[in-house]
């Protein structure tokens, strides 16, 4: 999800220093008054996760403009070096053989939410032409086809789709508004339903066994191996994990640019893209010290130590919203919320019709509309090691991303008349 900045901030702090303290502290208190100091906030948190204000909280300060969250370098900071360093600390417990168990269940419903994006765009289309036809006139369809690369893929894809459409600056930041305002109301009701997925998949029917027994396993591993980290342990964890991140950034950027220049279709599976490969670099990274004795230092809170940098993730990613936005064109809105909805129902019906738990729904929906910056997060909240297969459903999505998207622009293209 991307945002172009059209005018000088009007924000009250704009160092982001000291932005960057004000969300540590918020993110602080938050998880203070998530331990329970009162009766109040122990009922509070029982029905609020923490994770959710940790998101709602930065996009207030953002939409009363405490802070400029769009103007802030503070997401690309933690979508560049925290998320991948995250990727790095959660991928290297991962446990291989239990994702694979966790079977083609996952892969379909994964594979019905893109379904639902594509399907999505066509009625929505279709229905505001019919009601409201201004709504899809002129050039819309080109932000519509721009809007389905990030859905499908990420912000790579959706930049890609606008160079091959020249989606107008003005409609294309429009469009970033109505992603990051949907695509982050989708993520904030999956982290409140992530609270309650027991009782979900109890009164759905969910078989959960894979994902209970690949749970039971980490947990055993954890109880039996867990020690109180050292001194030497952190900054084993840090070093790893930040040297690992900047391998992938050095290699990054030529890797990119050497496809761009060489290879014709590197632009339709997003490979000229850098932060595709800092994505994929960092996981590949943390899967190969899995498989050596650096895994051991999970036993010290590796684990715990990438999920601090997912909730700072989390923070900049809602200092981005500002529902305020959309009162400039509200019927874009509208086409997003018909779209967001039939991908829903439609990844909502997959997953009970193969009696998925509400874990394949949340990182499949996810690993489309927020590709590999939003899904391990989601999978994360469902459980600490799963956020690895939130990371390989969204190199999916980067990688199917641009071609589905450019496809799906065609017939908008068609269904408007030009």
């Amino acid at each position: 999800m991307a945002i172009e900045a059209t005018a000088p901030s009007s924000a009250l702090i704009q160092n982001d220093i000291v932005v960057f303290g004000l969300i540590a502290a918020t993110l602080g208190m938050i998880f203070w008054l998530a331990s329970g100091p009162t009766p109040f906030w122990r009922k509070f948190f029982a029905w609020v996760p923490a994770l959710l204000l940790c998101y709602f909280v930065p996009a207030l300060y953002n939409t009363t403009r405490l802070i400029d969250g769009e103007g802030s370098q503070l997401y690309y900071l933690a979508s560049r070096v925290l998320l991948p360093a995250a990727l790095v600390l959660l991928t290297l417990s991962i446990d291989l053989k239990g994702i694979l168990k966790l079977g083609p269940k996952l892969l379909f419903v994964f594979c019905m939410g893109t379904l639902g994006v594509v399907l999505g765009a066509i009625i929505a289309f279709q229905l505001m032409e019919w009601f409201w036809p201004a709504a899809v006139a002129g050039d819309t369809w080109k932000g519509m086809a721009a809007l389905s690369g990030s859905w499908i893929g990420g912000g790579a894809n959706m930049v890609a789709i606008r160079e091959i459409y020249g989606v107008d600056a003005t409609l294309f930041g429009q469009f970033a508004v109505v992603d990051v305002a949907l695509a982050s109301l989708l993520m904030a009701s999956l982290l409140f339903l992530a609270n309650r997925q027991q009782q979900i998949d109890l009164r759905s029917g969910a078989d959960t066994r894979a994902l209970d027994e690949m749970k039971e396993r980490v947990a055993a591993y954890e109880a039996a191996n867990a020690r109180i980290p050292t001194l030497s342990d952190l900054m084993m964890i840090v070093g790893w994990a930040f040297g690992i991140v900047a391998v992938a950034h050095a290699i990054a950027n030529p890797a990119s640019g050497w496809f761009k220049a060489n290879v014709a279709w590197a632009g339709q599976f997003s490979l000229d893209a850098p932060f595709v490969w800092i994505v994929v670099l960092s996981t590949l990274g943390g899967l190969v010290l899995s498989f050596t004795r650096v895994r051991s230092l999970e036993n010290a809170g590796a684990s715990k130590v990438g999920t601090v940098f997912l909730y700072f993730l989390i923070a900049c990613i809602g200092m981005q919203m500002d529902f305020l936005k959309l009162a400039n064109r509200p019927e874009l809105l509208v086409i997003g919320t018909i779209w967001m909805s039939v991908h829903v129902v439609t990844i909502w019906y997959a997953a009970k019709l193969v009696k998925a738990p509400l874990f394949y729904f949340g990182v499949g929906s996810m690993g489309n509309i927020g590709a590999a910056a939003s899904a391990p997060v989601i999978a994360a909240a469902f459980h600490p090691t799963l956020a690895p297969v939130g990371v390989l459903l969204g190199t999916v999505g980067y990688a199917t991303g641009t071609v589905i998207a450019y496809f799906l622009g065609q017939v908008l293209r068609l269904m408007a008349g030009q």
